[in-house]
């Protein structure tokens, strides 16, 4: 291969100099001692002692010549090629990677906003309840904009170059609303808690400005845990190259891992394995073989064909007696009591729809697992131990925790058939417009 790269280079070398001075072939310069061809990464290079001869035809210097042209004929043609290749894999990796994070950043955008104007929209949405759900989105949708567009910047380039200031903002709204995102789920858990264990007396409690309470606690909290990193920064702006939470606070490091996620999680496993329970109990109450045993032990009357047909004796001081199945009453404390098939449709209904509200926060509590625990696992192990740290993997946690604030106007609006419906009326009306 070096054969055959110095005879392209001789030959090039001498039909460049046609004309001025014939330099020979470039066996010839292999042949000479006195020259001292080596490669090297950055060319080829000819070295010649200033007391060899120089032809007395060309005033010059054949030293210049081989300096001028030998960085044109590169002799580790493999290495130049490999180079090329691997600058333009890195190009396509870092557009693809830009489109990919682009395209997750616009999606969580659109969803959460959808959200908030389909409960804007309709005030059958407009309750307590929903209040909390938009005020999710409104958290979500602040890490769409304030947080993932300078995220995809960072982790295609990797390298910090908004300066201090932006830094600062950026780290600061990120820790905030990621956190008051996680708190907003405990906020959603704690309030179908209460709504499922104490439905009479919360139902009174349940307003709009315990919902605002509610949601402030949780920003309170978030505010606190993101504030104290920037009173300990102090690099100048013309050194700052990367942009990150100093880990070496080993404290502050479990502080805000803590605060912000596994108190938080163990919060959300406790309420919903309460939730579940309670859902479970209802199931069981409302199922259709119960149903059906406590309407035939009451001796129905119905007209309605495929209802069961009976009476029964209503208990005033005294024992009841039954009567016949013939439908009449024979006593006066005796009432005939009619109930349709509408009934225990209207059961099956209900306890089809705890068992999907209860499916619903299962497929929520896992998709909040999935999406962050991985990230502030891998934040306390980093803050413990210094070769731990990979930039690849970290980008890839971290946006794995932001993919939670796309994950949650879907669940919590497509589980929903009041959203569903809303979301599409909402479209119409706007197709209409338009």
């Amino acid at each position: 291969m070096k054969l055959a790269l110095h005879r392209i280079a001789g030959t090039t070398i001498s039909t460049l100099t046609t004309g001025v001075q014939y330099l020979g072939s470039n066996d010839a310069i292999d042949d000479d001692p006195s020259v001292n061809s080596s490669p090297s990464k950055d060319g080829f290079h000819f070295e010649k002692p200033h007391s060899a001869s120089i032809s007395s035809s060309f005033p010059g210097n054949k030293e210049i010549i081989y300096s001028a042209l030998a960085p044109i004929f590169p002799t580790n043609m493999s290495d130049f090629i490999a180079a090329n290749v691997t600058s333009a894999e890195s190009l396509a990796y870092q557009i693809s990677l830009t489109v990919i994070l682009s395209a997750i950043t616009l999606a969580t955008t659109l969803s959460n906003a959808f959200v908030i104007a389909t409960i804007s929209q309709s005030k059958k949405l407009q309750t307590p309840a929903n209040f909390l759900i938009a005020s999710l989105a409104v958290t979500d949708l602040l890490v769409s904009i304030l947080v993932m567009p300078i995220c995809v910047l960072y982790t295609v380039i990797h390298t910090w170059t908004l300066g201090q200031i932006v830094c600062d903002i950026w780290l600061s709204s990120d820790i905030t609303c990621c956190t008051a995102s996680i708190l907003h789920l405990c906020v959603i858990a704690l309030d179908r808690y209460w709504a499922i264990t104490d439905a009479v007396e919360y139902s009174k409690k349940r307003t709009p400005g315990r919902a605002a309470g509610m949601v402030a606690t949780a920003w309170v909290i978030a505010i606190s845990i993101s504030l104290p990193p920037l009173f300990w920064r102090q690099v100048k702006a013309e050194e700052l190259t990367s942009c990150s939470v100093n880990t070496d606070h080993i404290f502050y490091t479990i502080y805000s891992t803590f605060g912000a996620f596994y108190i938080p999680t163990l919060l959300l496993i406790v309420l919903y394995g309460r939730i579940y329970v309670e859902a479970r109990k209802r199931i069981l109450k409302q199922s259709p073989k119960k149903v059906g045993k406590r309407l035939t032990s009451a001796h129905l009357v119905t007209n309605s064909p495929g209802s069961v047909a009976s009476t029964t004796s209503i208990q005033c001081g005294r024992h009841d007696t039954p009567s016949s199945d013939t439908g009449s009453s024979t006593s006066e404390n005796q009432v005939k009591v009619t109930v349709s098939d509408a009934l225990l449709e209207k059961k099956r209904i209900s306890a089809a729809r705890e068992r999907k509200a209860t499916k619903t926060l299962g497929i929520i509590l896992g998709a909040y697992i999935v999406c962050w625990l991985p990230f502030f696992i891998y934040t306390l192990l980093v803050a413990t131990c210094d070769t731990c740290f990979n930039p690849e993997l970290f980008d890839f946690f971290t946006w794995l925790g932001y993919l939670n604030s796309l994950i949650n106007p879907i669940i919590y609006t497509m589980s929903n058939e009041d959203f569903k419906k809303a979301f599409q009326k909402l479209v119409r009306f706007r197709c209409c417009r338009s």
